[in-house]
């Protein structure tokens, strides 16, 4: 179970310094701009009812799913075949995975984002957050969960097969599936935006350890 957690804190100290750092301030500044600029709503209420939105519904239901169905099948196929780089993949995105839900949670519980409206020709509420401690919860808001989740799981796939374009470009299409899916049904386009960058910080430097881990094996 350890290695499940193989240099957690170190990782999310990663996080919180140095290009890492930047990247979670331009996420904030780019959320910014496009909650007033208006954009997030102009992007709401033009995929409302739209082929696209039915199309890529889906991902909300995928977005939950497939980590855990990954995940468990990795670890099965690994234990049986006594794989170690693929048993190492499977704690690198367990890992991952698990940063990228509980740091977007993390910044729901004290952003309070109002989710989209439910019926069309409302009012704009894409500039409203509640800030302060957990005044909006922690399911919906910004950043979005599916998306730091799908592309931290990506991303470390990513790092840890260089030599693998199968693998690197079918995560990377899952990641912006499930991003754009969710951000036409239940989020606003900015949080996709955070959630895939989030994501990627996450994946890339959780990536990176096990890639040194499985290189010491």
């Amino acid at each position: 179970m350890n290695t499940f957690f193989y240099k957690l804190f170190k990782n999310i100290f990663t996080l919180y310094k140095g290009r890492n750092l930047l990247l979670q301030i331009i996420f904030i500044i780019i959320t910014s701009i496009l909650v007033v600029s208006g954009f997030d709503w102009f992007y709401y209420e033009s995929t409302r009812g739209s082929v696209l939105q039915s199309f890529l519904f889906p991902a909300v239901i995928l977005g939950f799913f497939i980590p855990v169905i990954l995940f468990v099948s990795m670890f099965l196929y690994s234990v049986i075949t006594r794989n170690k780089r693929i048993l190492n993949t499977t704690y690198a995105i367990f890992q991952a995975g698990l940063l990228g839900l509980g740091i977007s949670s993390l910044y729901k519980v004290f952003t309070g984002r109002v989710g989209l409206p439910h019926i069309l020709n409302s009012i704009d509420t894409s500039q409203i957050f509640q800030f302060g401690f957990y005044r909006g919860g922690a399911f919906q808001g910004w950043p979005s969960s599916h998306t730091s989740v799908a592309f931290a799981i990506s991303m470390a796939l990513f790092t840890l097969y260089p030599e693998n374009k199968l693998i690197r470009y079918v995560s990377l299409a899952y990641a912006f599936y499930i991003g754009i899916g969710v951000s036409v049904n239940i989020h606003w386009f900015s949080d996709f935006i955070a959630g895939a960058i989030l994501g990627t910080i996450i994946g890339v430097t959780v990536g990176k350890s096990f890639l040194n881990r499985y290189k010491m094996i």
